[in-house]
């Protein structure tokens, strides 16, 4: 059998929190197969990037690398999250196009391909995860790699015309030719790279996914919707219950109804558009005034960048205009919170709620919509509100589904599911359950590596018919 190497921006090594479904996956397939996990270390040093440090546990090997803060400010903090983040989610007006960052990303992906190259062997299969590190297989192709390599790019893939607005586009996203497998969150995302493979990227398109580059190398694209531990989301959210927070949280709220959102700070999230769509609803739906709290969870992340500070800002000043024009003294209506939670404590946020309200600009899959369904009490369900532009939408069909730019669509669609019979909520949470029953996280990987490495493909989930 040969062995796995799973490479990524960041590596769940041991002694590490490992809640997120990803890591629990590619963490299951290691322990499968056996293998190495390489990836940056998380720190940032002084001396110059490269230093390596390796951790065992059982027959895998973690493998990480530090790096210097010119490279991960250029790498990481540049390119990465402030070139392709807003390219790959339809964000031209934020693009950053700095040749400097550019070649920084470059530069570190290098360095990747430096340090893993003599860690692999003939036989391995290499499964490398997001626009982090998109030319990797290249330069390990470069460095004489010849085993086979997957891609997986857990973000939306956008029209090829704003991938062709991107200076040196053809650089970079020529190298993807380079692997065996790319996958992808959605049909949708296969069908927008194969377009940009024909009109920018010199090659061709074959059917079932098969692509040829431009000197004759065949590659497969395919579509692979990401997921999560289902049965652990389930049974978390039941103990959840009892935890001191959700307790407080449901005093707190009784008799009301809770519409609840739990978002990374980021602009492809659409808060200020959902915050506008609840104003629309107590506006709309003036009779239902005083029934539905909405609780807001939004992390800061990357602080330190000027949109996310504005965009912080810029939520904080909808809130205070929102609350200050609807609350009464016993009733906020929008209760809007900047801090983490334990994943365990937020599944049992997700079981008290009537709504889940997610409803982003653009969005690769969007793993809240699924925890927030697989977290519901199957006697008495909520319901979901998501929205179309995220690849979730795809597969939950029995969800609300809205425009998050149509502010009176969400704002009804609130009140639709604030109003929902409990036979039609149950009917609707049951046919999304059992999608995710049986495609849960482990299906998914099972299902990419059984491609990745040759064999009949297992997994060609159909959409579900509209509710």
């Amino acid at each position: 059998m040969s062995r796995l190497v799973v490479v990524s921006n960041r590596v769940a090594v041991p002694g590490e929190n490992r809640a997120g479904g990803l890591a629990v996956a590619l963490q299951a397939a290691l322990e499968e197969k056996g293998g190495l996990w390489f990836g940056w270390s998380g720190r940032t040093v002084r001396e110059a990037s490269g230093a390596l440090h390796e951790q065992s546990e059982g027959d895998i090997r973690f493998v990480t690398m530090d790096l210097n803060k010119r490279d991960h400010d250029a790498y990481y903090n540049g390119f990465a999250n402030r070139t392709l983040w807003p390219l790959l989610h339809f964000r031209l007006d934020l693009v950053d196009y700095s040749r400097e960052t550019r070649e920084g990303y470059r530069r570190v992906n290098a360095l990747f391909a430096d340090k893993l190259a003599p860690l692999l062997r003939e036989d391995d299969t290499v499964w490398i995860h997001d626009y982090h590190l998109i030319p990797l297989a290249a330069l390990l192709r470069e460095r004489g790699i010849g085993c086979r390599m997957g891609f997986f790019l857990h973000v939306p893939m956008p029209s090829p015309d704003l991938m062709a607005a991107m200076p040196d586009h053809a650089r970079l996203f020529s190298t993807l030719y380079s692997y065996d497998l790319i996958g992808f969150q959605t049909q949708r995302d296969v069908e927008r790279f194969q377009d940009y493979v024909r009109l920018f990227g010199g090659g061709r398109v074959f059917g079932d996914g098969v692509l040829e580059a431009p000197g004759g190398r065949r590659l497969r694209a395919a579509a692979f919707p990401i997921s999560i531990d289902t049965a652990h989301i389930a049974s978390q959210s039941v103990a959840a219950i009892n935890k001191p927070a959700v307790r407080d949280l449901r005093r707190s709220l009784e008799p009301r109804l809770l519409a609840i959102g739990v978002d990374r700070l980021d602009y492809s999230k659409g808060l200020p558009e959902r915050f506008h769509g609840f104003e629309r609803y107590l506006e709309r739906h003036a009779g239902e005034r005083g029934s539905l709290t909405y609780l807001q969870i939004a992390p800061v992340s990357r602080g330190d960048v000027t949109e996310y500070r504005q965009l912080r800002n810029q939520l904080e000043q909808i809130a205070g205009h929102i609350n200050g024009n609807h609350a009464v003294p016993d009733w906020t209506p929008l209760r809007y919170v900047n801090r983490n939670f334990a994943h365990a404590t937020l599944t049992g946020f997700y079981r008290l709620a009537r709504l889940g309200l997610v409803t982003p600009l653009r969005d690769g899959m969007n793993l809240v919509a699924k925890e927030f369904v697989a977290a519901q009490d199957p006697e008495d369900p909520g319901v979901l509100v998501l929205s179309l532009l995220a690849g979730a939408a795809q597969e939950m069909k029995e969800a609300l589904l809205v425009n998050p730019h149509d502010l009176d669509g969400v704002a009804d669609a609130i009140a639709t599911a604030a109003n929902m019979p409990k036979a039609q909520r149950i009917e609707r949470w049951r046919a999304m359950m059992d999608r995710l029953e049986e495609f849960d996280i482990h299906a998914w990987r099972r299902a990419y590596m059984a491609v990745l490495e040759g064999e009949p493909a297992l997994w060609a989930p159909a959409a579900p018919a509209s509710a």
